[in-house]
């Protein structure tokens, strides 16, 4: 079972929720946590790149797998850098958005 990870409360225990039994890893909502940090729409400001570090970090030190959504390349490639463990590349709406605009070009032509 994964947890997310996507207010402050939870940020700060990170290592309790991770030493709940029958919890397998973590999963970071960097949109909500950015919310949660004051930063609304911007998961990208430098306050929440740096908590998205130290929850990595945090994680890594509890031996507890830690995912993230990452919809665009560089920035999956940072957290892998970073050490996630797993990172989502697509959302559930962005992939149905996709297949939307590709079957309405098909009929628009």
């Amino acid at each position: 079972m994964l947890v997310q990870i996507e207010t402050q409360t939870a940020a700060d225990n990170l290592e309790a929720i991770a030493a709940v039994d029958g919890v397998d890893g973590v999963f970071i909502g960097p949109s909500d946590l950015a919310a949660a940090l004051g930063h609304l729409g911007n998961n990208r400001h430098a306050e929440v790149r740096h908590a998205i570090e130290q929850l990595c970090q945090r994680a890594q030190k509890a031996n507890t797998p830690i995912g993230i959504l990452a919809t665009v390349e560089a920035d999956a490639q940072a957290f892998f850098e970073m050490g996630f463990t797993y990172i989502a590349v697509a959302s559930d709406l962005g992939l149905l958005r996709s297949a939307t605009d590709s079957i309405v070009a098909r009929f628009k032509t």
